[in-house]
């Protein structure tokens, strides 16, 4: 193989996040290594195969957009990325370059596979500390109501958790979105749960691509 040969690049999710809000921003910039987004502003998330496909990727858009970029992460199977600022225009011309530089579309990826889709109400004292032990957001507390979400491919958790946050005042107690899973824990009281749980499925149904993680099976 040449060195500048390379394996086809196999779209697994890209979406956009047209505005941030407060909790989603705040989690975001706080597990990030790159410029920290802030709310209100847009964002592009990618996540491919190979992973280390992001470095070029992303260089694309960088030399062509005036975004900044909030994420590079290249773990064992997979590639995540992301750029946001201020201007959505130039945040969606950015993935659109990232895509035409990858030889994908938005329909290549796969459509969201919801693994996990819980709500646990009243939440005992002891499970509210273990949670919050490992959190990367908000508290959850002794009584609260608790949904988790866990989805194939982990971009789309990224997705969910922005879009619940404006469906409704909960707080996003733990947000991964990289890996072979994505994972999503909201707190509140049983009434904002049931208002977010609508909003992440109307935002997961609506999420473009190809059928192809089947809940429990492999991606295919």
């Amino acid at each position: 193989m040449s060195p500048s040969a390379t394996a086809p690049i196999a779209l697994r999710g890209a979406l956009v996040i047209d505005q941030m809000q407060p909790q989603f921003a705040a989690v975001v910039a706080a597990n990030s290594d790159g410029y920290f987004p802030v709310v209100g502003e847009s964002a592009f998330w990618l996540e491919v195969e190979p992973g280390i496909v992001v470095n070029r990727l992303l260089d694309a858009a960088l030399k062509a957009c005036d975004v900044r970029p909030g994420a590079l992460i290249t773990e064992r199977a997979y590639g995540t990325l992301e750029v946001h600022g201020p201007d959505q225009g130039q945040v969606r011309e950015a993935g659109d370059h990232i895509l035409r530089a990858a030889g994908v579309g938005y329909d290549d990826g796969l459509k969201p596979a919801v693994l996990t889709d819980e709500i646990v109400r009243q939440v005992d004292s002891h499970h509210a500390m273990l949670i919050n032990r490992t959190r990367s957001g908000m508290l959850l507390l002794a009584h609260d109501t608790l949904y988790t979400l866990e989805v194939r491919p982990a971009v789309w958790a990224l997705l969910a958790a922005n879009e619940a946050e404006k469906g409704s005042p909960v707080r996003i107690v733990g947000l991964e979105n990289n890996g072979a899973v994505g994972r999503l824990r909201l707190a509140g009281s049983d009434a904002a749960i049931e208002e977010a749980v609508g909003a992440v499925h109307r935002a997961l149904s609506a999420a473009p691509g190809r059928a192809g993680a089947a809940p429990g099976g492999e991606d295919r």
